[in-house]
C-alpha cells in the first residue's frame, strides 16, 4: 500500500508542509484547517499548533507528522483526535519511556523522535494511520521564554504548507503590563499582495495590560498568488518584533498564586569601557571560507570598538601568536595595526586551546582597570590536539586562572567541534557557548554575537528578594545594553504586606549602584485572565538552570541538580533531555517522543547520543511519491546489490568537502519532475570558483573569468592545480587531489547534471553525501538489512528497488536495496543541506 507523508514543522513558531499536494479537488490527504495560536504573556510564549487533516481515499493512509520547534523551547503537550476520541501524551522519565518504546518498536509500531535540525530548531516526528474517509486532528504545544537581544524580542513564523489551506490562520497575542513601545511585522509574507490578510492592533484594559494582536488569514487564492507563492501555497515568513516600555529603573514585578517574576533592564546607565581579548583558532581545518569570513568579521568588530576600550588579539594553532603582549587602547593607530594583523591570519596545524586561553586570561589579569568590564572570547573549530589535550585538565586550568572575575564566551565553529567541552568551560566561567554554522554567513553570526556583548552597562549584578525562596539565578557577572535579566521565585512568607527587591551592581568609574523597590503585595498585579504563566515561567527557568548545573557540577551536586530538573519536568509536563512523552494512539500502539536533544550531541555518524535511538529499533522506509525526489546509489563492495536512497527535489546539498585541501562542492537538485542537479558549484582554496548549469559553465581563478557552453568544441583549460577538460556532454575537473566528472544528461525532455567522483585524497576526513563512498551491510531477512560499522547496530526495512546510475554516460538501470537516507549517510538530511551554493 502506497503511503502519503504529511510534514508539519515549526520555525520559531511554525512551518508546515505536506509532501503530496495535487489540486484542491484531487488531494488524497487534505489539510483542510491549519491554525497557529501563540500567546505571549510578559515574554513567556505558549504556542499551540492545530492541524486538521482528512483522508479522502477509500483506504487507510499513514500520516507522518513532523514538527520543528525552537531549541530553547520545551514541548508541554501533544494530542491526537480521531473518530471522536482524544489521545493525550504523558511525560515520563526517559528510561521508563525508552523501555516502553523499545517494546513497541520491536512489534513494528510507530515512534516519535526529537532531534536537532539546524541553528535554532529541533525536530519532532511521529505518525498515525488515518482510516478511509476519516479525519484526524494533531495538536502540539510548546513553551519558551523570549530572550531580549539588542533591545528587541522576536517571534519568527514560517509558513510553507505545500498546498493552499481553506481555513488557514495565524494568530499572535502579545500581553505586556508596562505597555508595548515597539511593534513591527516584516518578512517574506508581509507583502503588498497579502496586505489585507494581515492585521495588527494594540489595546489596553482596566488592569493596564497592553495588548498587541496579529492576525494573518489569507484566502486560498491569496496563498497561491503572493510573491514567493505558487500552486503549492504559501512559502515565506512573518517576523514579529516588539519591545516594552521601561518605566521603572528597578524593573517590572508581577506575581500570581504565590509566584513572582522580576524583569530587570535599566536604560539610564552609561556604558562601561571594556577590556576584551579575542582568541582565534588558525588550525588547518580553518582554511578556506572559514578563515576568510573570520577575518571579515574581525575587521568589522575592530571598527566597532570604542576609543576607551582596551583590546588584545591572540591566534593559535599548535603554537600561540600574540599581536601585542599587553592590552592596548582602541586608538586609530592601534586599530590600523590590528587590521593588518587580522588580514594576515593564516591557517596552520594543531590546536593548543589550553595555552591560548591561559594567555588571554594572563593579559586581562595584568591589565585590570577599575570601572571597566573584562571579556574573553574564544573562537575555535576543532578539538585540542597540541600542548595540554586532556579536556578535563584544560577546563580546570581555565577555571582556576579566571577565578570567577570575568566571563569566557566560547564560539564553536562548525559541526566537528567538541561542543560539550566548550559548553562546560563557558558555563564554569559565567559565560555562554554559541555554535557558529559554517554554511550560513560565519561573519554575520560572529558579528551578531559580538554586538550582544559589545556594550556592558553593569558588572557584578546581585538581585535580592525579601520573603522569597526557590529563586532562579540571581547573580550575573555582566548586564549588557539591549538585554534583560529575568528572575522568578516563590513568595515564601504569605503574611508579607510589602515585597522588597534590591539590586546591587558596579557601574562606570567603579561606582556601586543600588536599585531598590518596595511594593505592596496588593499592588502586585499578575495577569490572571491569561492563566498561571508565572508558575510555568518559574518552572521553565529552574529546569534550564538545573540542566546547566548538570554540565558544571560533579558527584552528589550533579545528581541533586538532575533530580530537581527531572521532578519539575515531570510535574509540569516538559519534554527535556531527562524525559520523554508517550502517546497510545488509536490503534493501541505506542508513540514515543524522545528526550529533547542536547546541543552538540546529535545522532550522526556512529555516535550513540541524545536524542536516544533505541538499539533494537527497526525503521520502515517510506518512498516519496514519484516525481518528487532523486535517487542516489552508494557502492557496497562485495555485496550483490548497492544501496540506494532518495532526497526531495529542489534541495541544496553539501556534496563533498575536503577541509585539508580547501575544496568544497555543493549542488541544487532540479525542480518538480527533475532527475538530477540543475546547478553545481565548486570552490578550491580562496580564489578558484567553478559553477555549472545545464546551459553553461563559469570558472574564475580570482582574476581571469572564463565561460564555456555545453556543446561547444572540446576544450582544455589549465591553471594553478586546476584542470578543466570539456568534451561531449562531459566536463572533467581536477582541483588539487580531487577529480570529478560532470555528466550532462538529456532524458524524457529533462536536462540535468550529475557529478561522478573519480578520485579522492586518502587518509583525510571527507564530508558531504558523496564522501560516503562505500557502505557495508548484512542481509538479515528477505526485507531487512543491518548497516555495518555503526555502534548502534540499527536495522532497516529495505525495499527491493532499482535506480539509474547517472554517474555513467550510458545511465544503466541498477537493482538496489532502497533504505532510509539516515542509515546510509549516518545523519539527518539537514546535516547535508546548505543555504547557498
Amino acid at each position: 500500500m502506497d503511503r502519503t507523508t504529511i510534514i508539519v514543522t515549526v520555525l520559531g513558531l511554525l512551518l508546515i508542509c505536506v509532501t503530496s499536494a495535487p489540486t484542491s479537488e484531487g488531494r488524497d490527504i487534505d489539510i483542510y484547517s491549519f491554525h497557529i495560536n501563540s500567546t505571549v504573556t510578559s515574554r513567556y510564549a505558549i504556542t499551540v499548533i492545530t492541524s486538521r487533516v482528512a483522508n479522502r481515499l477509500n483506504e487507510s493512509k499513514e500520516v507522518h507528522f513532523e514538527v520543528k520547534i525552537p531549541k530553547n523551547a520545551f514541548i508541554s503537550k501533544f494530542r491526537m483526535t480521531m473518530e471522536g476520541k482524544t489521545y493525550d501524551g504523558v511525560v515520563k522519565e526517559k528510561e521508563e519511556a525508552q523501555q516502553q518504546y523499545s517494546q513497541a518498536v520491536s512489534r513494528g509500531e510507530s515512534a516519535g523522535m526529537v532531534s536537532s535540525v539546524g541553528r535554532t530548531l529541533e525536530e519532532f516526528k511521529t505518525s498515525v494511520t488515518v482510516a478511509a474517509s476519516s479525519k484526524a486532528t494533531f495538536e502540539l504545544t510548546y513553551e519558551e521564554l523570549l530572550i531580549r537581544r539588542l533591545g528587541k524580542y522576536q517571534l519568527l513564523i514560517n509558513a510553507q504548507p505545500m498546498q493552499p489551506v481553506a481555513d488557514f490562520k495565524v494568530a499572535v497575542y502579545i500581553n505586556e503590563g508596562p505597555g508595548i513601545s515597539l511593534l513591527d511585522v516584516q518578512g517574506g509574507l508581509s507583502t503588498q499582495e497579502l496586505t489585507d490578510a494581515l492585521t495588527t492592533t494594540r489595546s489596553g484594559n482596566k488592569l493596564g495590560v497592553f495588548q498587541a494582536r496579529l492576525n494573518f488569514q489569507p484566502t486560498e487564492e491569496q496563498q497561491t498568488q503572493c510573491e514567493g507563492c505558487a500552486e503549492n501555497g504559501l512559502n515565506g515568513d512573518l517576523i514579529i518584533t516588539y519591545d516594552v516600555e521601561r518605566l521603572n529603573p528597578s524593573g517590572e514585578l508581577q506575581t500570581s498564586n504565590g509566584y513572582f517574576v522580576h524583569y530587570f533592564s535599566p536604560t539610564d546607565v552609561q556604558r562601561i569601557p571594556k577590556n576584551v581579548v579575542f582568541i582565534i583558532s588558525r588550525s588547518d581545518s580553518m582554511q578556506g571560507r572559514k578563515i576568510q569570513q573570520t577575518r571579515l568579521a574581525m575587521r568589522n568588530i575592530l571598527e566597532d570598538l570604542a576609543g576607551d576600550d582596551n583590546f588584545g588579539l591572540i591566534t593559535f594553532d599548535s603554537n600561540i601568536k600574540v599581536w601585542k603582549t599587553k592590552l592596548v587602547k582602541a586608538t586609530e593607530k592601534h586599530l590600523e595595526q590590528a587590521q593588518k594583523f587580522v588580514r594576515n591570519i593564516r591557517a596552520q596545524r594543531g590546536v593548543n586551546i589550553n595555552a591560548a586561553v591561559l594567555k588571554g586570561v594572563e593579559m586581562i589579569n595584568t591589565h585590570q582597570r577599575k570601572g571597566s568590564a573584562s571579556i574573553l572570547i574564544l573562537l575555535t573549530d576543532g578539538n585540542p590536539t597540541s600542548g595540554e589535550t586532556n579536556i578535563v585538565r584544560i577546563q580546570a586550568n581555565v577555571k582556576k586562572a579566571i577565578g570567577g572575575k570575568f566571563p569566557l564566551y566560547c564560539l564553536g565553529l562548525g559541526s566537528d567541534v567538541n561542543f560539550a567541552f566548550l559548553e562546560k568551560m563557558a558555563l564554569e566561567n559565567n559565560g555562554l557557548v554559541h555554535r557558529i554554522y559554517e554554511d550560513s554567513h560565519v561573519d554575520i553570526q560572529l558579528q551578531g554575537f559580538y554586538e550582544e556583548v559589545a556594550t556592558p552597562l553593569l558588572t557584578d549584578v546581585q538581585l535580592n528578594y525579601t520573603g522569597a525562596g526557590n529563586l532562579t539565578q540571581t547573580s550575573f557577572s555582566h548586564y549588557y545594553n539591549g538585554s534583560e535579566i529575568v528572575v522568578a521565585g516563590q513568595i515564601a512568607d504569605n503574611s508579607l504586606d510589602t515585597f522588597k527587591t534590591e539590586v546591587t551592581a558596579v557601574s562606570k568609574n567603579n561606582n556601586k549602584v543600588k536599585y531598590e523597590n518596595s511594593v505592596s503585595v496588593k499592588d502586585l498585579v499578575g495577569v490572571p485572565e491569561y492563566g498561571n504563566f508565572i508558575q510555568q515561567l518559574w518552572a521553565y527557568l529552574t529546569v534550564k538552570k538545573r540542566l546547566d548545573k548538570m554540565v558544571t557540577f560533579q558527584g552528589k551536586e550533579k545528581e541533586a541538580a538532575k533530580r530537581e530538573a527531572l521532578d519539575l519536568s515531570l510535574k509540569y509536563g516538559f519534554v527535556t533531555p531527562l524525559t520523554s512523552m508517550v502517546v497510545t494512539n488509536p490503534q493501541d500502539k505506542v508513540t514515543w517522543v524522545a528526550p529533547k536533544g542536547i546541543e552538540g550531541k546529535q545522532p550522526r555518524r556512529s555516535e550513540s547520543s541524545e536524542p536516544v535511538i533505541i538499539h533494537s529499533a527497526v525503521v520502515q522506509v517510506v518512498p516519496l511519491p514519484p516525481g518528487q525526489s532523486v535517487k542516489f546509489l552508494v557502492t557496497s563492495t562485495g555485496q550483490p546489490k548497492p544501496l540506494c536512497y532518495e532526497i526531495s527535489l529542489a534541495t541544496k546539498l553539501r556534496l563533498l568537502t575536503d577541509p585539508s585541501s580547501e575544496f568544497s562542492m555543493n549542488g541544487e537538485l532540479s525542480q518538480s519532475g527533475g532527475k538530477g542537479f540543475r546547478k553545481i558549484a565548486l570552490h578550491y582554496k580562496t580564489n578558484h570558483h567553478l559553477t555549472l548549469s545545464t546551459s553553461e559553465i563559469h570558472y574564475s581563478d580570482g582574476q581571469n573569468p572564463v565561460k564555456f557552453v555545453w556543446g561547444q568544441q572540446p576544450t582544455k583549460y589549465e591553471t594553478d592545480s586546476v584542470t578543466l577538460i570539456l568534451g561531449n556532454d562531459e566536463l572533467n575537473v581536477t582541483m588539487g587531489t580531487v577529480h570529478v566528472v560532470f555528466l550532462l544528461h538529456k532524458e524524457d525532455g529533462d536536462v540535468f547534471l550529475w557529478p561522478a567522483v573519480r578520485h579522492l585524497p586518502k587518509n583525510v576526513t571527507l564530508q558531504g553525501i558523496l564522501g560516503k563512498a562505500d557502505v557495508q551491510y548484512e542481509q538479515l531477512t528477505q526485507s531487512r538489512i543491518k548497516i555495518k560499522d555503526q555502534d548502534q547496530g540499527l536495522q532497516a526495512e529495505a525495499i527491493r528497488s532499482s535506480a539509474t546510475d547517472y554517474g555513467r554516460a550510458s545511465a544503466p538501470s541498477v537493482d538496489c536495496w532502497f533504505v532510509p537516507l539516515m542509515y546510509v549517510l549516518q545523519g539527518e538530511l539537514s546535516d547535508f543541506t546548505v543555504s547557498q551554493l
